[in-house]
């Protein structure tokens, strides 16, 4: 399916830090609960994702990531999930984030 460049351009995908991180038992699939701060125009937003298998919890803070920021909340059991960290799959389907391979200002948009 081929999209548009105006399609493509409604997806907010922004750089954030991981400024929290803790198990999430509760979720069906081993997760964690992720705060991100996407820096003073988007603020901290939070998040579920299945990094179990790649990422200690500790580990994670600290982090830079992409993730789609504009996409609708999602409510995962009592955890409401406010935007969508971007990764892919390894040869066995666990998540590997993506995230710049440089520091760079959070909140910063991709194009």
């Amino acid at each position: 399916m081929t999209i548009s460049y105006g399609d493509f351009a409604r997806i907010d995908i922004r750089v954030g830090t991981i400024v929290a991180a803790e198990p999430f038992p509760e979720a069906r699939r081993p997760a964690y609960k992720l705060s991100v701060d996407f820096g003073p125009e988007i603020g901290v937003k939070r998040s579920s994702a299945q990094l179990t298998t790649h990422y200690p919890c500790e580990a994670l803070v600290g982090r830079q990531i992409a993730a789609v920021v504009n996409v609708a909340p999602r409510q995962i059991g009592k955890f409401m999930s406010e935007v969508l960290v971007l990764g892919f799959p390894d040869e066995a389907g666990a998540v590997v984030l993506i995230g710049p391979d440089q520091r760079v200002p959070n909140g910063g948009k991709l194009f």
